[in-house]
């Protein structure tokens, strides 16, 4: 008799997209001590590794169809949290600008508030970024590295139009969720 093959769903590594979500969420602290510190070359590796591990959770739970409501929630939350927490500790040192900071933090403020709104008026919600949301965390975090490799490095030339990048994805995405999850929730809730 030969042993069924475990399917995607009942594979013991089907969780490992959740562990690296999770891992990325444990970066953050040792991440905001070291830029507070001002120790630019280890922060600068801890965001490059935040930076990989959120591709690389994308990836495997997306190939392997390991994806889950909780895999989405933790993958948001370590995202915002990391993304966050850099963008203010970078602005309250003047590294960034303070009017990108305010941008950046606007924008999830915006999506969690109708996130928030969502689960009070219609029910659960299951994370789906878009294109743009991608996009617009992707440049996020290309944009922290670039800052962070100009400060260790010397000044980039290179930071200025990649701030002005990150604030057109931030307002567009941003713009994109609104529209999106408007029309969802009429249709869910109200349309007859």
């Amino acid at each position: 008799m030969v042993a069924a093959m475990p399917t995607a769903s009942h594979s013991p590594w089907r969780h490992l997209p959740n562990a690296i979500s999770m891992l990325r969420v444990l970066l953050v602290a040792p991440i905001c001590w070291l830029l507070l510190h001002r120790s630019w070359s280890s922060a600068l590796m801890l965001v490059a590794v935040a930076g990989v591990s959120d591709g690389l959770d994308g990836f495997l739970a997306r190939h392997y169809g390991w994806q889950s409501r909780l895999g989405g929630m933790l993958d948001a939350i370590a995202d915002k949290l990391l993304l966050i927490s850099c963008f203010v500790i970078l602005a309250w040192l003047a590294e960034v600008p303070l009017w990108l900071t305010l941008i950046v933090c606007g924008r999830d403020l915006v999506i969690a508030s109708g996130a928030l709104f969502w689960r009070l008026l219609i029910g659960r919600i299951y994370p789906q970024p878009s294109l743009w949301s991608k996009a617009c965390t992707l440049m996020q975090i290309v944009y922290l590295l670039a800052v962070l490799l100009a400060l260790v490095h010397g000044p980039s030339p290179t930071l200025a139009p990649l701030a002005w990048l990150v604030a057109a994805l931030c307002a567009v995405s941003g713009l994109d969720y609104v529209v999106r999850w408007s029309h969802r929730a009429w249709h869910t809730r109200w349309a007859p």
